[in-house]
């Protein structure tokens, strides 16, 4: 099978790396609406209500919630190992960006193209903080 692979410039908030495949949400999401043990999203009605966030690259409208909540919600998930393997995200806010800083979560946004335009779900992304590029890569159609 061939793919396609295509490279895009971000900045880096949380300096790291991580790669996986991807979930996408364009909603606004807060992390202590997941299951710990699973990273799964149990928000009632969140498109990723029911789905795994743990070691995949999230791509992500934004963050929700205060900050206690949010910052408890990245610990719990950080403890038990169900950490996305890295975040992109649209709009960042400081409740996501200190609870991403806490746990040393890989992050970054302002891609140089929209995010929810260039990855989808199931594709193949590495997010690179310290070179602040995106790699995105999928089969060929």
């Amino acid at each position: 099978m061939e793919y396609e692979e295509k490279r895009y410039r971000c900045r880096s908030i949380v300096k790291g790396s991580g790669e996986g495949e991807a979930i996408v949400s364009r909603e606004a999401m807060c992390f202590y609406l997941c299951d710990p043990e699973t990273g799964t999203v149990i928000e009632k009605n969140h498109p990723l209500q029911g789905r795994s966030i743990a070691g995949k690259v999230l791509v992500l409208q934004s963050g929700k919630g205060s900050s206690v909540v949010q910052v408890d919600g990245f610990y719990q998930l950080s403890v038990k190992k169900t950490l996305p393997a890295a975040i992109v995200v649209r709009e960042t806010e400081p409740v996501l960006v200190s609870s991403a800083v806490v746990v040393g979560e890989p992050m970054v946004d302002r891609v140089e193209a929209d995010p929810f335009e260039i990855i989808r779900d199931g594709d193949w992304v590495r997010v690179d903080g310290e070179a602040q590029e995106i790699l995105v890569r999928r089969p060929r159609a």
